[in-house]
């Protein structure tokens, strides 16, 4: 039965556990810029090996600074498998090395995830999904908070709200819906009506994912959903201050969003704190690369500089490209 949930922030931003993209640099640069409340990992694959703490800190090197990005933001670390046993060894060591948050992945739609059970997969077997937070909820310390992202189900919406009472069941205290299918991948529209029903179906806090580009984008979902939590994912890749543009807007100031020339300098801080990050050429210029290539479809600017550092292969070139504009 549904019970009247506690009092909410009216608005708490969290950034989305992106693979491959929102990354410890990235996670730095975006909490840098402001408007975050919260940021979560990207997954941590937990398969027969329990994890040393040079892999926790790989993932997560927040866990060397109280669970905070350079900004002092919270990081969640989060975890993706389905044997619940060792998922639970692998928490209780990550909570060993400092980790105060857990969240565990339903949702990862990827091929090669789903094929090995891990991810949206499991959306397939809500008691599984029940029996895996049960598990870890019951391992964990109890100061330690547990919870869990998930999407509508794997090729239809039929178990969804079925996952989301398996979710609460568990233990979990929080819950994250991107609202789509696995079948649907990234394709639009985000169902935001669909995480207005399951808000309504469980008592735990539930925040709201999927398709906000746009501080238009966040009004809606906020007004649809019925959530105050809103996780922001894509969006805050393209438009890097997206998220304190809504902060602003919450808080009742001005909204200013930044102009390339703005950009420019967080741009530049970017490839620097990248190239700190691994002595290799190939990160810092990868990265700065597909960064790129996703703010082109906010700024034509992007794709000038994009082009300007494509075919160069060295930090310092790329750095004196940088520094013309």
């Amino acid at each position: 039965m549904h019970t009247q949930q506690a009092p909410t922030p009216a608005h708490h931003l969290v950034l989305a556990p992106m693979q491959g993209l929102a990354d410890p640099v990235m996670r730095d640069l975006l909490t840098r810029i402001g408007g975050f409340d919260e940021c979560v990992t990207e997954f941590v694959r937990i398969t027969h090996t329990v994890h040393n703490r040079p892999t926790w800190l790989k993932y997560m090197p927040e866990l060397a600074n109280g669970n905070r990005t350079p900004a002092g933001i919270p990081v969640t670390l989060q975890l993706l498998g389905s044997d619940a046993d060792n998922m639970a060894v692998n928490a209780l060591n990550a909570v060993r090395y400092g980790a105060e948050c857990i969240d565990l992945n339903f949702g990862c739609p990827a091929p090669t995830v789903n094929k090995h059970a891990g991810g949206a997969v499991l959306l397939q077997q809500p008691q599984l999904i029940e029996h895996i937070v049960h598990t870890l909820r019951q391992r964990l310390p109890g100061h330690i908070r547990l919870s869990a992202k998930m999407r509508l189900g794997y090729a239809d919406k039929t178990p969804a709200l079925a996952c989301a009472r398996a979710i609460e069941n568990g233990g979990a205290q929080a819950l994250t819906v991107h609202a789509r299918t696995k079948a649907e991948g990234y394709t639009p529209p985000a169902h935001w009506n669909w995480v207005a029903r399951i808000r309504e179906t469980v008592s735990i806090p539930v925040t709201a994912n999927g398709d906000v580009f746009s501080l238009a984008d966040y009004r809606a979902i906020k007004e649809v959903s019925g959530c105050s939590r809103i996780m922001i994912g894509r969006g805050a890749v393209i438009v890097p201050d997206l998220a304190r543009q809504i902060a602003d807007f919450e808080c009742g100031r001005e909204v200013r969003p930044l102009n390339w020339p703005q950009l420019m300098p967080w741009i530049r801080l970017f490839f620097d704190i990248s190239c700190g990050k691994e002595a290799a050429n190939t990160y810092a210029q990868a990265r700065l690369k597909q960064w790129l290539g996703m703010m082109k479809q906010a700024y034509p600017e992007a794709a000038v500089l994009f082009e300007r550092i494509r075919r160069l292969k060295d930090n310092a070139a790329v750095a004196a490209a940088l520094a013309q504009d």
